[in-house]
């Protein structure tokens, strides 16, 4: 029977492996080619064409804006993480009425479409003279990633042993101790699930910073590509030189951090 199951499974997998990696080989292939060749983008190149990526790094300005979005990036998981943690433990140990309510109001906040906040949010950052900085994008970040963290680390911590803080209590540790030093550190696999969606979601944002970036020495990689798209002409070439050296880093991280964010999701799941 589990040879039966694992020969329909290998051929699914196969498939499945195949659509994610296609658009990667074809990124690879547009990106190794000059403007001029207009040969097939599933044909590689007989002679590799690197130029492409100079000209994303000096044109697009690609550094600065691997810079700024990794300090984007950071700021916005770090805060999503601690106050996601922080959040989450007095919700989950104390299921008291009003706790119910915020709760709920939390998941209704993760229904509400994200553009549709735009204008407020615009408005908002122009009055306070936000725009085009850290301390206005990161905050934006932070309000839509915080409700998944806040859900996901909530979830988790009610299958932790409500006796362990008791425990912690009889010998003389405070509730701050108690989560900094017993239950934070048992929340590590779905810490790493957190770290692993904010970041991607923040590195791969553009609609956001689209419109709260506009100084061009903030821009951002999604914005850098971008900008290989204009009114005058496209240069695909280039653009996917740098879409290629964009999504590096990030899936560097998530093949680093696979196991434990499989782990945590499979255990969020199974509790």
């Amino acid at each position: 029977m589990k040879r039966k199951k694992w020969l329909w499974q290998m051929p699914l997998a196969l498939i499945v492996c195949l659509v994610q990696l296609v658009p990667i080989y074809i990124t690879l292939t547009v990106s190794l080619k000059p403007q001029t060749d207009m040969s097939s983008t599933w044909t590689m190149p007989a002679r590799p064409f690197w130029s492409n990526f100079a000209v994303a790094l000096n044109d697009g300005n690609l550094l600065r804006a691997f810079l700024n979005t990794a300090i984007i990036t950071v700021g916005a998981t770090f805060l999503v993480i601690a106050l996601g943690a922080m959040s989450a433990y007095p919700l989950a140990r104390n299921p008291s009425r009003l706790n119910r309510g915020v709760s709920a109001f939390i998941l209704s906040i993760m229904m509400v479409p994200a553009l549709s906040l735009l204008v407020p949010l615009y408005v908002m950052l122009v009055k306070a003279h936000a725009v085009s900085t850290y301390w206005g994008i990161i905050p934006v970040h932070l309000a839509f990633n915080l409700p998944l963290a806040i859900f996901m680390y909530a979830n988790f911590i009610r299958t932790i042993p409500q006796e362990l803080d008791e425990a912690a209590l009889i010998d003389g540790c405070s509730v701050y101790s108690i989560f900094w030093r017993i239950i934070l550190p048992l929340m590590s696999p779905v810490t790493v699930s957190v770290l692993i969606l904010t970041s991607v979601s923040v590195w791969n944002d553009y609609q956001y910073s689209l419109y709260f970036l506009q100084k061009p020495a903030m821009k951002v990689v999604t914005l850098s590509i971008a900008s290989f798209f204009g009114q005058s002409g496209a240069d695909p070439h280039v653009a996917a030189a740098a879409a290629l050296m964009a999504i590096f880093p990030i899936m560097v991280v998530y093949l680093c951090l696979q196991k434990y964010f499989v782990k945590g999701m499979v255990e969020g799941a199974i509790k």
